[in-house]
């Protein structure tokens, strides 16, 4: 390898988070917890599942000894017996690193060294100078002496280029002092990689881009330069978008695309993003998912194209038929990956309309289609030179209409399409069975009443047969989305406390059907209920009513939608 920056080829890198995590929820990195997902690995990998790094996620350090050493408590004898491991098996092992930041709060989780107090600024004192004093120098030795134990991988976190010392915010603007820090760690970068070509760096928050919502409003905010150091650049912790779904998982599925729309809208080349979207695990920053709705995740995950392909969280979650299905789709699109071209079609995720990516090669396509509304979408087939057409894979319920210019999609469903060679039955890949896509949906007419402040109520007269989904969404009075959060687990509020439906009869209240009544950490700006039709008697109203409580007692303007849905009978 060059000490140019970017991958030669597609790989696969196994990081811990999620099946440990400090940030939402308590749960630690030890030694016994990463050699369990070790063992898992090594189980997939005799399955036909491709690994070729295993990287510790935050927190494997002692927070005394600025990153040169592992915590006692949870690693008595520090690293060896992981790294014998890798060795052995011929994984290459990685950590995480932060870039500059070393905490938030008077608890940081990193303490200052001796060594690093005329580089200490920000808030706190706990955001290091990159251009001044003797972090940099520090830091980068540290790195050095990882890689002389065997370290192939570093993932970077949290950057803050503003960083200023009580001394450096005298003698340069606010601007001067970005540029220094980002020329100073740009240049170490660039020698390190002269040093250690084989060396592969990862880029995570504190890069660029903006994560923090899917308001369909991209602006320039990457700065391609880091490139030039780093293999790939992530594009935002998986999280729901602000496009209502009554599948929790397939919100989250839309935000990972609608970010890699942006960096690609930034000029960032498909391959080198890092969409970070396969996230299984029993911690709360993936929301307690376990392995919830993995496939269509997995599978979006290869088909955005990027190299740097990340799997996170709890490994011992999949069996023996799961990694068989795992290593089918690593097969298919590793090799496109690397010989064939990406590109994406259709909408911008955000606007909650149908898009799409696309995977050629001169033998044939992978088309993955994804309809984030609640109505049929019909999408127009992109163009291929292949007339064979196959339906690899879908949701469970609606069947999806496959013609020979398009494919009729239901409400929040995604699917994917072979042409050329992939049409052949040997690559259908079946079912996903935990996401349900109803047959029929309408919507109502309704009036949604404002009775006061953050307040929303409507009143139904629904005498039909089937089921009922009831949506409703939040915006600031500017008209972006705006996210409600109670906090991480495990002391969170949990969302249905602070977005709360409840539909009432006669003064009685109706069960519904919800699956974002969660801890979550990067907010909600919407919500979703459904009623089955067996709850509530048809000739009387149903009384909905929605409330927003936030924390932060911010006003909003809220939207709502009711829907009449009927399922496959089962």
């Amino acid at each position: 390898m060059s000490n140019t920056a970017g991958l030669k080829k597609p790989v696969s890198v196994y990081i811990t988070w999620a099946s440990h995590d400090e940030l939402s929820d308590n749960v630690p990195l030890t030694e016994e917890l990463a050699m369990k997902q070790f063992e898992a690995l090594l189980f997939l990998k005799n399955h036909g599942v491709k690994f070729d790094y295993f990287l510790l996620d935050m927190f494997w350090f002692d927070k005394h000894e600025g990153f040169r050493k592992f915590r006692k408590e949870y690693w008595p004898n520090g690293p060896d017996r992981w790294l014998l491991a890798c060795k052995e098996n011929g994984i290459k092992p990685g950590l995480w690193i932060t870039t500059n930041i070393t905490g938030w709060t008077t608890d940081p989780w990193m303490l200052a060294r001796p060594e690093w107090k005329d580089s200490a600024g920000g808030r706190l004192d706990l955001v290091m100078s990159l251009h001044y004093g003797d972090f940099l120098k520090y830091h980068i030795d540290t790195m050095q002496m990882w890689v002389d134990r065997g370290i192939q991988m570093f993932k970077f976190d949290f950057a803050d280029f503003t960083a200023a010392t009580s001394v450096t915010r005298k003698l340069y603007t606010p601007d001067e002092l970005i540029q220094k820090n980002e020329d100073a760690w740009f240049d170490a970068l660039k020698e390190f990689r002269h040093k250690n070509p084989d060396v592969v760096l990862l880029a995570y928050n504190g890069y660029g881009g903006d994560s923090a919502d899917t308001f369909p409003e991209f602006k320039k905010t990457v700065k391609l330069k880091w490139l030039e150091v780093f293999d790939s650049l992530y594009c935002g912790d998986p999280r729901p978008a602000d496009v209502p779904c009554h599948n929790f998982w397939r919100a989250k599925d839309i935000y990972s695309d609608h970010m890699v729309r942006q960096y690609t809208f930034n000029g960032v080349p498909m391959k080198r993003i890092d969409n970070t979207a396969f996230m299984i695990g029993t911690t709360g920053t993936c929301y307690y998912r376990k392995k919830q709705a993995w496939k269509g995740m997995l599978l979006l995950s290869a088909a955005r194209g990027g190299w740097m392909n990340t799997y996170y969280g709890n490994l011992d979650l999949l069996d023996e038929d799961d990694a068989k299905w795992f290593a089918k789709i690593q097969n298919m699109y590793y090799d496109l990956q690397q010989f064939g071209q990406f590109s994406c079609f259709g909408n911008i995720p955000g606007t909650g309309n149908p898009y799409g990516f696309v995977a050629e090669n001169n033998a044939g396509t992978l088309l993955t289609f994804v309809n984030p509304s609640q109505k049929f979408k019909t999408i127009e087939m992109p163009q291929t030179e292949f007339k064979e057409k196959l339906l690899m894979f879908c949701d469970n319920g609606y069947s999806p209409v496959l013609t020979e210019n398009s494919i009729t999609l239901g409400p929040e469903q995604m699917a994917l399409v072979g042409t050329g060679k992939y049409a052949d039955r040997s690559y259908f890949l079946g079912i996903q069975n935990d996401v349900v896509i109803p047959e029929e949906i309408t919507p109502l007419e309704v009036d949604v009443k404002l009775p006061a402040q953050n307040r929303a109520t409507i009143t139904v007269n629904y005498t039909s047969k089937n089921d009922l989904r009831i949506i409703f969404s939040q915006k600031t009075t500017e008209g972006r989305p705006l996210r409600i959060s109670g906090g991480s687990p495990p002391d969170g509020v949990s969302m249905g406390n602070l977005l709360s439906i409840n539909v009432f009869q006669d003064k009685r209240q109706i069960p519904l059907k919800i699956n974002y009544d969660k801890q979550i950490w990067s907010g909600l700006s919407w919500a979703v209920a459904e009623i089955e039709n067996k709850n509530f008697k048809k000739e009387k109203p149903l009384i909905i009513q929605y409330t927003v409580t936030d924390p932060q007692k911010r006003e909003c303007v809220i939207e709502g939608k009711v829907y009449e849905v009927k399922y496959k009978q089962t």
